[in-house]
């Protein structure tokens, strides 16, 4: 008989009972987080094949007394039995702790801090460690007080466009009682201090004080993240980021047009609601605490959003389509909703798997790796690849009037009967076109609309 269960960053299945400093770290990985049980008595293809009765007794006053005192603080697992067709299975239960971070006491906080990713479990990181005691004191770091800062760093004219922009509010004005109840600035004894997210959020240079809080967005040729077609970094307040990285994406897609009635509509290659909520899932929840950069890369069959630090407690990866959520960002989550870029706090994977289903396209992948979570947007356009060269070429003439073969075949790294194929295409269907004969002929634009529908019908 099959255990019922799979592994998960919640459920570790043994055959024998393993080396106790081995599950004394699976413990604290999972009382970090969401909790947890590791069974003994269950092989790797989740066959149960029970434990002799003698061992469970035995093991069961042994572990409560191991985990008890080589943890800190101290953890008091359930250990108990459980009998299926006759065979013996060994429990170790333990709830997400309340006082965090647990850690091995013969390893120290700093490196016997473990928690669980996915199947298994790994040795916290330092920020992660910060995260931890915060998560202990029911605080989150966007909330927290920049030192080097004070009001005058907030852009008070952005605020009140926010302000002015809310639903059914009557206060418009940029007050210090409106400041703190959005935790845009906080006070600690006489001084007052602009916050995480007030900096972030409407700070007059964020970079100034979060250098890597910014977005890398680019686009690649093929599959593999290594020549870039284009590439742009995103800064400024979240708000900008979100409108500069969105823009970016929907520009390097491909797109088709349909007659609805009267007008002619737009249709991207994938869901756009899909793309707005990977972002501001990215946006909205990565873990600023990390000094390093998200990522959005574009590559011919995928969309990939890097971000850095991994879910919030207690968020897990098997219950993102059910709209279950944790607030990792409590002031930035507040704003981003009543500002209307987030209608329902847990809703946006929700709409990114259903808008993928309701296209009959293949289902976006969700990864919690170390360290970061990644989400992938599968694409689906037609002739992308040669799309992507295509409009490379057209973007050519963005910078300089006009171009010859040989400019395009160093730009693109193209053969000459390849390019000059390119750029024939081109020529036939009316975006540039031909001066001059042989080899010291040229190209220009010729002012026809152009757009990647008309690069996809070559």
């Amino acid at each position: 008989m099959k255990y019922p269960e799979i592994e998960s960053s919640t459920l570790e299945l043994k055959r024998a009972l393993p080396k106790n400093d081995q599950i004394v770290k699976t413990i604290i990985g999972f009382s970090n987080q969401n909790g947890g049980r590791l069974i003994v008595g269950v092989a790797d293809d989740g066959t149960i094949v029970g434990i002799p009765e003698k061992e469970a007794a035995g093991a069961i006053e042994y572990l409560n007394h191991s985990i008890y005192t080589a943890s800190t603080p101290p953890i008091l697992p359930d250990v108990y039995t459980q009998t299926i067709e006759g065979k013996t299975l060994l429990i170790i239960e333990v709830s997400s702790g309340s006082n965090k971070p647990y850690y091995r006491k013969q390893e120290g906080l700093e490196k016997g801090t473990y928690i669980r990713l996915g199947r298994s479990t790994v040795r916290a990181t330092v920020d992660l460690i910060e995260e931890l005691k915060w998560q202990s004191h029911g605080k989150s770091f966007d909330c927290m007080p920049v030192y080097r800062t004070n009001e005058d760093d907030l852009d008070r004219k952005k605020i009140k466009e926010f302000l002015e922009r809310r639903k059914d509010r009557d206060s418009k004005e940029v007050t210090k009682d409106a400041l703190l109840s959005y935790y845009l600035i906080t006070q600690e004894h006489t001084h007052t201090y602009a916050t995480t997210a007030g900096i972030l959020l409407f700070g007059k240079h964020p970079q100034h004080f979060f250098s890597e809080a910014m977005i890398i967005c680019s686009h690649f040729k093929g599959v593999e993240g290594r020549e870039a077609i284009a590439s742009i970094d995103c800064v400024g307040t979240l708000f900008e980021q979100f409108e500069t990285a969105y823009e970016f994406i929907l520009s390097r897609l491909s797109k088709s047009f349909m007659i609805k009635g009267p007008r002619r509509e737009e249709k991207l290659e994938i869901p756009a609601e899909a793309i707005r909520e990977a972002l501001l899932n990215l946006v909205v929840h990565r873990n600023y605490h990390y000094s390093s950069p998200s990522k959005i890369a574009i590559y011919r069959d995928r969309i990939e959003f890097f971000s850095p630090g991994i879910f919030p407690n207690p968020t897990i990866v098997n219950n993102l389509q059910s709209g279950f959520s944790y607030i990792r960002n409590i002031a930035i989550c507040k704003v981003f909703r009543e500002a209307n870029y987030i209608e329902k706090i847990g809703s946006g994977l929700i709409t990114i798997f259903k808008s993928y289903k309701n296209w009959g396209l293949k289902t976006p992948l969700v990864i919690e790796g170390e360290g970061f979570v990644k989400c992938i947007l599968p694409r689906v356009g037609a002739k992308v690849e040669e799309v992507d060269e295509l409009r490379l070429i057209m973007d050519l003439f963005e910078k300089m009037a006009e171009v010859n073969i040989s400019i395009v075949m160093s730009h693109l790294r193209l053969t000459r009967p390849t390019a000059g194929r390119k750029l024939n295409a081109l020529v036939k269907k009316g975006l540039i076109q031909k001066k001059g004969k042989g080899r010291g002929s040229g190209y220009s634009r010729t002012g026809s609309p152009f757009s990647n529908k008309s690069l996809i019908n070559l």
